[in-house]
């Protein structure tokens, strides 16, 4: 009995074992920062769906699934595409690739309306007219009737845009001598313009402009003039091909802003402006 109160008593200590480390493992954290990511993308992918236009959005989506023709003929260079590149408005329309004058795709020119900065776009739009102008003036080669048409149009760039002056001259008028009654010639313009406008979308407005009378009028019969002579060309436009819908202003500007400053009477000042607008 002495023997067995005298022994060492015996302590079993359980220790309790956590697997993964720490108080929950570390898997968690992946998950959480997986978690964390893809908010940051789902919110960034947001805001840049607020601060974009819908041209720029378009832009996007074209870049990363183009939809302009490419041609298998080579261009003359190495490389997937011939030398040629896709989104390219040089390229020339025998090719049958790139947004020529010819060859629009469906957002009208391949560089897009993205919008990234007011310079681009305007640089890109000028850029567009300056083509417009060329395949204008290039009808001209076709035939010697069509070389003394083209005398009678002046083209322009301005701030608003593309500007077509169409005017009369002291051998060939737009209009028949005292009434509004279009000429053959000014018929066959406003075909060629209607064929060239087609080329693009933007929107158009029509000015009509006639000279002073000899004599002061109690009633300026210049006003209802210029304006009704803006809106046959309107009508002949829309006859010609041209959407009703692209037709933005219709105006008379009477004599109030002379070809020719220094006569205003002149038959210089009886003219028609089509403004492809920017």
């Amino acid at each position: 009995m002495s023997v067995q109160a005298n022994a060492r008593p015996i302590i079993i200590k359980r220790k309790k074992v956590v697997g993964g480390g720490g108080h929950h493992g570390g898997a968690w954290k992946v998950a959480y920062a997986d978690f964390v990511t893809a908010m940051m993308a789902f919110f960034m992918l947001m805001w840049l769906l607020n601060a974009t236009t819908e041209q720029q959005r378009k832009g996007l989506s074209d870049y990363f699934s183009p939809s302009i023709p490419i041609s298998r003929t080579s261009g003359g260079g190495d490389g997937n595409f011939g030398g040629s590149s896709v989104f390219s408005e040089e390229t020339l329309p025998q090719n049958g690739i790139g947004a020529s004058a010819q060859h629009t795709t469906e957002s009208q020119q391949a560089r897009g309306e993205s919008g990234m900065s007011d310079e681009g776009a305007g640089a890109a739009q000028d850029e567009v007219f300056e083509s417009l102008e060329a395949l204008l003036v290039g009808h001209g080669g076709e035939s010697t009737v069509m070389e003394n048409e083209l005398r009678h149009i002046n083209t322009r760039l301005t701030d608003e845009g593309l500007v077509i002056e169409v005017f009369a001259t002291e051998d060939a008028r737009l209009f028949h001598p005292g009434t509004n009654t279009p000429t053959a010639l000014l018929r066959s313009l406003a075909g060629l313009i209607a064929d060239t406008s087609r080329t693009v979308s933007n929107g158009i407005a029509v000015e009509g402009h006639v000279a002073a009378e000899p004599i002061v009028l109690a009633n300026n019969l210049t006003w209802d003039r210029s304006a009704e002579q803006a809106s046959i060309m309107r009508v002949m436009l829309e006859e010609s091909g041209v959407s009703s819908a692209r037709i933005k202003r219709v105006t008379g500007h009477a004599d109030r802003q002379p070809a020719a400053e220094r006569n205003p009477m002149a038959i210089r000042n009886n003219r028609l402006e089509i403004i492809l607008l920017r």
